[in-house]
């Protein structure tokens, strides 16, 4: 047998031989002499019952109990709701009035046990779903629907005549209070991760410098999400590294298995081009296995929604298919209804706001009340937006003077402390009833409850990436207002309108909806 054989490394980089020795040469920009890499099972089968070692990352393990605790809890208060607000409650379960121990067996032990187990079969408790995207929700719900199905099936089958408004508050209660012990416990992680950095996965990025960078500025944006990464090992040398900051250590030429345990890492995500070289990812997850290290790839296709991604493996090649945006067809369609519906009942609701704010605007500036500019709308169509004046009559006369203190880039002009606002208007823009007047656009179809800003007509034209966003109709809300509004740059605000018209939804706008309602209430990013 040759002595010079290949041997297997979660490096990503293939080892170099050199034909007559017997060790192997790394790459490396520097003398030190490496350290040898402990040989590793590469794929050789170790256990048919049990892993060789348990997952590095155990944050789930006491997130996922308390939410087994909260789902059987509230399955059970659900019954109890349901027993307590009918009378004929125990009907189909023989002599209950006498004995009803089977009664309440069924009721607030069975029942409940068997929405665990439901919940746990539809994947509800696997943590790749904790935390994290509507997948988790999804599952419960699709876990309702089976625990509907088996419980009339098993009244069906056994002939049992139970009380129709019993079963369904208690199914329906049930669902309702687990999707709000979710919400609870996802409130509560997301929390934890913000102030903390705990109950996440450490990640050590593979790949080339620039392509774990860009990584690295998606995972970290947001933190609820739980992604840390900790390290970076670059597959193309030191030399790419040097005179350039990065946020986490760098390395280079070492092992990757050994990195991620000197860093205390959990996960290693395998980024953009790093993946290239064939057979070389397979590889690594044969040396990953049994470690309790995670493999994750990320690929070079950045801000698609996971509706849009599908996985169609071919002949073991997992090839990505990506849907293109819907930007026709019913759910625009019945996007623009409720839009036109929400806009009408809000004017009818709002019309005594808006006369206390006409006379307060009146009282603090003598002038018009509302503000109408020009604005750039769906396709290229120029609009003129409604809002609330909140500057001096004046202001546009002494923006010149102003110009050089500008705190934004791009096309926006904005200044924390501006001197043209009154008081009366600075109150109206922190909570952001200056722009509920733009009901008025939505009701006449110029713009929507969700979508991208509407930017001035004036500010010059829109080209490249930029023109994109006029494929929707602007929004009186979007990411933008979600994400932090005046306080984004002018890159990170046209990254979220693309994101927005390329992913939406009419989930996706309820979603923000609900979040707006955070954001403007805590007034961030609003002057």
């Amino acid at each position: 047998m040759r002595e010079d054989t290949v041997e297997v490394t979660a490096s990503l980089q293939r080892p170099v031989t050199n034909e007559g020795r017997s060790r192997i040469v790394r790459h490396v920009d520097s003398f030190e002499i490496q350290p040898p890499t402990p040989s590793s099972h590469n794929g050789v089968p170790r256990s048919a019952w049990a892993r060789a070692s348990r997952r590095v990352s155990r944050w789930h393990r006491p997130y996922t109990f308390l939410l087994l605790l909260l789902d059987f809890g509230a399955a059970a208060l659900a019954s109890w709701i349901a027993v307590q607000l009918f009378d004929q409650a125990a009907s189909g379960f023989t002599r209950s009035e006498e004995d009803p121990t089977w009664f309440h067996t069924v009721s607030y032990v069975l029942l409940p046990l068997g929405w665990v187990v439901t919940l746990w079969s539809n994947r509800a408790y696997d943590r790749r779903y904790l935390g994290l995207d509507p997948d988790e929700f999804k599952r419960v719900i699709r876990a309702a629907v089976t625990v509907a199905a088996s419980v009339s099936f098993l009244a069906f089958a056994t002939k049992t005549d139970l009380s129709r408004y019993t079963v369904g508050t208690a199914l329906l209660g049930a669902a309702c209070l687990i999707l709000f012990g979710r919400m609870v416990g996802r409130f509560t992680l997301h929390g934890v991760r913000r102030r903390t950095g705990h109950a996440g996965h450490r990640m050590v990025l593979v790949g080339t410098l620039p392509e774990c960078l860009e990584v690295y500025a998606a995972v970290t944006r947001n933190p609820a999400a739980g992604l840390v990464p900790v390290a970076i090992h670059i597959t193309d040398g030191y030399a790419a590294a040097r005179g350039i900051e990065t946020p986490v250590p760098v390395y280079a030429g070492r092992d990757v298995l050994a990195l991620v345990r000197e860093v205390s890492g959990d996960t290693i995500a395998v980024c953009g081009s790093a993946s290239a070289e064939p057979g070389e990812l397979r590889r690594l997850a044969w040396q990953l296995e049994g470690s309790g290290v995670d493999l994750v790839v990320a690929p070079q296709l950045t801000d698609i929604a996971g509706p849009r991604v599908h996985i169609r493996p071919i002949e073991g090649l997992p090839l990505l298919h990506v849907e293109e945006p819907t930007l026709s067809g019913p759910a625009l369609l019945m996007k623009n209804l409720l839009d036109r519906v929400a806009a009408g009942l809000g004017l009818l609701v709002l019309v005594p706001a808006f006369l206390a704010i006409a006379v307060a605007i009146r009282v603090s500036d003598p002038g018009p009340v509302f503000f109408r500019q020009p604005r750039v709308g769906h396709e290229g169509r120029t609009f003129r937006v409604w809002k609330f004046r909140t500057m001096y009559v004046d202001a546009e006369d002494r923006l010149a003077a102003l110009v050089d203190q500008n705190e934004t880039d791009g096309m926006l002009f904005k200044i924390k402390e501006d001197p043209r606002v009154f008081p009366v208007g600075r109150f109206l823009r922190a909570s952001s009833m200056d722009e509920l007047p733009q009901l008025i656009n939505v009701l006449r179809g110029e713009m929507s409850l969700v979508g991208p800003r509407p930017l001035p007509a004036d500010d010059g034209d829109f080209l490249g990436d930029v023109r994109r966003r006029l494929l929707v109709r602007p929004g009186m809300t979007g990411l933008w207002q979600v994400s932090g509004r005046s306080d984004l740059s002018w890159d990170e605000a046209v990254r979220l309108d693309l994101y927005y018209v390329d992913n939406w939804s009419l989930a996706y706008d309820l979603s923000i909806l609900w979040r707006t309602v955070g954001v403007v209430l805590a007034r961030k990013g609003a002057y």
